[in-house]
């Protein structure tokens, strides 16, 4: 669930699909199972490759946005992807790379939004879910290591579910990766003006890849370390050559140390 920020026009006021406006497919979404769906531009990742990510479903096992495992009971997220959501209606599964099969599933206790996200400029996009119980970890489960420095230009992996584009109807069964690079805040100003702070991380990728509706509050990783460095949180969709802006994680440690169970 992207919090595809609607770029009315350059220098524009810019807003975000409401929850409840967001696409019907998201609430219970056909899956791809023979492979051929992408996240947009990228290819299926490899078994444990990233086993931080963790898939948030509703109720009825649908995926509706991605995160990524902080500890044994916290999953890191976008606050848009818990807005008007209640601990019992979200589930976390981590431990598989497809969306039908496999993987462990957590209740949540509790949902946990940014005190300062704004819903209008999609600012300080990030949030937590308290799990139930804890994941035990293995070479399928295993924690992410936040990012604690201010990174400018560096190769990123992006990984998720997300569909492949604006207006498709399916929900790629198996993750998907996409090699990209994070650029500095100001060229990322040069698309989105001010709307764009600190707090924010940008990917640019060429026309026909990057994030979609489902990747929504999943991991941008240094390709070299590792770490962390954003949650997905919106863009321009889909894949159309503007930068996807991402909630810097570095900007939010001392928060998400001060709630993560």
């Amino acid at each position: 669930m992207f919090a595809f920020a609607v770029l009315l026009a350059l220098g524009a006021t810019v807003s975000a699909y409401p929850r409840t406006s967001l696409p019907a497919y998201l609430n219970n979404p056909k899956i791809d199972t023979n492979g051929s769906w992408r996240i947009v531009g990228g290819e299926n990742a490899a078994p444990g490759e990233f086993p931080f990510i963790v898939s948030l479903r509703g109720s009825a096992n649908n995926h509706f946005c991605g995160g990524s495992i902080i500890n044994p009971r916290s999953v890191l997220t976008a606050a848009h992807c818990l807005i008007g959501a209640s601990p019992s209606q979200v589930f976390a599964v981590a431990g598989t790379n497809t969306l039908n099969s496999g993987g462990v599933t957590i209740g949540s206790q509790s949902l946990i939004i940014n005190p300062d996200y704004d819903d209008v400029t999609i600012a300080n996009d990030i949030g937590v879910v308290l799990l139930q119980g804890d994941f035990a970890f293995s070479n399928l489960i295993a924690p992410v290591e936040l990012s604690n420095t201010n990174v400018g230009s560096v190769p990123a992996t992006l990984s998720g579910w997300g569909v492949t584009g604006v207006d498709e109807i399916v929900a790629p069964n198996d993750l998907q990766r996409l090699s990209t690079q994070t650029i500095e805040n100001f060229m990322c100003q040069m698309f989105w003006g001010s709307d764009v702070t600190a707090s924010q991380i940008c990917i640019m990728s060429p026309i026909g890849q990057g994030a979609c509706f489902g990747d929504s509050g999943g991991p941008l990783i240094d390709s070299n370390s590792r770490v962390q460095l954003g949650t997905v949180s919106r863009g321009y969709p889909c894949a159309v050559g503007f930068p996807d802006i991402f909630a810097r994680v570095s900007a939010f440690n001392s928060w998400i140390n001060s709630v993560s169970a």
